[in-house]
């Protein structure tokens, strides 16, 4: 990675934007950076100072470019991400490479980073906010997202230039990726998650806040499915993100438990969906109000 960012440098350095950013470099220990001088003044950084404390410097490693900026949407979750949540990312980040929308997340383990690989395999840009200091070493799979993201076009971003992750590092990284962004979405949390911090900053900034449900069985959802119960984010379907439209008429979850109350799984097996899947839209109903559950089994409310 040293040597990666060493020749980067040399090659990219002369093509900077000068009469639009104030650089200088840095070299600290065996890793190479840059520190963006007077970053209020950057047009493409404004958003930053709508924060009741906004970073006081900023430092990043990769090729500036004030358009990655434009249109950013911040993807976050939980670091003990399941298989759902893996599939929900996969569905996300190639929508909104499509439209032309910079993936922002924070770098760690879990949805963050799984976010970032597959912003970068799908041919898109990606800023990752690092919740450290920007001269920190990384381990090698860390390293080798970290050059994937910059060889792409992406950005990594730091507000301190020697700084250990620690507990309350993280949580303050989180307010630049909610201020950098127009929308968050939260993939997976759970009650505590880090993400929810995120989600409370973006809606102090008067940003969109979506929520992705899951299964109400699952611990990484109970945050995400909290916040859709208590209206502070709205529901991520996919396509029908903005609204939710289910009925009896036409769904056919709903067409059995007519019939019969079923388990996740009978339900799963009778419509030959996978479990998770079944599990998530019965979480979307039991939201609604339009199901209830009783003993793991599933019941049509005014059937109950």
């Amino acid at each position: 990675m040293i040597k990666f960012l060493s020749s980067w440098l040399i090659e990219s350095y002369p093509r900077l934007p000068a009469q639009q950013i104030f650089l200088s470099s840095c070299y600290h220990g065996l890793v190479d950076y840059q520190k963006i001088e007077d970053w209020q003044k950057l047009k493409e950084l404004k958003n930053l100072l709508d924060l009741a404390n906004p970073p006081k410097q900023l430092y990043f490693q990769g090729n500036w470019n004030r358009e990655i900026f434009k249109n950013c949407v911040a993807v976050v979750g939980s670091r003990k991400m399941t298989d759902y949540g893996e599939r929900v990312v996969e569905k996300i980040i190639p929508r909104l490479i499509n439209q032309n929308q910079t993936v922002v997340s924070g770098f760690m383990y879990g949805v963050d980073q799984y976010a970032h690989r597959v912003c970068v395999d799908s041919g898109g840009k990606t800023i990752a906010v690092l919740g450290w200091g920007i001269d920190k070493k990384l381990t090698s799979l860390d390293a080798k997202l970290a050059k994937d993201i910059v060889d792409s076009g992406g950005l990594l971003l730091s507000e301190w230039e020697s700084q250990e992750g620690t507990l309350w590092t993280f949580p303050l990284r989180n307010r630049i990726v909610a201020a950098l962004c127009d929308e968050v979405i939260v993939v997976e949390a759970a009650e505590n998650s880090g993400s929810l911090i995120t989600a409370r900053a973006a809606a102090r900034l008067k940003k969109t806040v979506w929520a992705v449900p899951g299964p109400i069985t699952s611990k990484t959802s109970r945050g995400t499915n909290r916040l859709i119960a208590e209206a502070k984010a709205k529901m991520w379907l996919g396509e029908d993100s903005m609204q939710l439209s289910l009925s009896p008429n036409i769904d056919p979850l709903l067409q059995i438990l007519e019939n019969e109350a079923l388990t996740a799984d009978e339900l799963a097996r009778k419509l030959k969906t996978a479990v998770s899947e079944i599990g998530a839209k019965l979480s979307l109903l039991l939201i609604s109000g339009q199901i209830m559950e009783k003993g793991g089994k599933y019941y049509l409310t005014d059937a109950s």
